[in-house]
């Protein structure tokens, strides 16, 4: 699962804030995808840059993924790198284009999920609010176990 960091955290809120918000949102547009959304965030660049760098190779989001070459110079590429430094991996983002992680999947109730479309605003919002829970639970969970034992948190259940 991503590494969980506050830089992240912020990434995922501010990029479901900004679609809810009439954020441009378009599955096939590199830099207005799925991807292309939360890539805005993450790298500051506008969805023009980033679909203009996704232009000088060929392919998909999941093309470019597979293809990811942290060394080939590519704009696209040192773009997925800093996702990747974010604290993402290549298999999370080919996910988020898809919306299909099992992991983040099994926390929406069968009959919502059976329904989503991998190119639905909606459903986009709602994978990356799924994820950013879980993502949020492990970074608490990461503080409390450097905290010293007596400034841990006590469970109330």
């Amino acid at each position: 699962m991503a590494k969980p960091s506050e830089h992240l955290i912020e990434a995922f809120r501010k990029t479901i804030y900004k679609l809810k918000h009439n954020a441009p949102y378009q599955w096939g547009h590199m830099g207005a995808c799925n991807c292309g959304n939360l890539a805005q965030e993450l790298t500051k660049l506008s969805k023009g840059e980033i679909h203009s760098f996704a232009m000088q190779k060929s392919g998909d989001w999941n093309d470019q993924l597979v293809d990811y070459c942290p060394t080939s110079g590519y704009p696209m590429d040192l773009m997925i790198s800093r996702m990747i430094e974010a604290g993402l991996t290549i298999d999370e983002l080919k996910h988020l284009e898809t919306l299909s992680d099992q992991r983040i999947l099994e926390k929406i109730p069968f009959e919502r999920r059976m329904k989503m479309k991998k190119n639905s605003k909606e459903d986009v919002i709602l994978y990356m609010e799924t994820w950013l829970g879980i993502i949020e639970e492990a970074f608490l969970k990461n503080i409390e176990i450097q905290l010293p034992e007596n400034k841990r948190l006590k469970s109330f259940a």
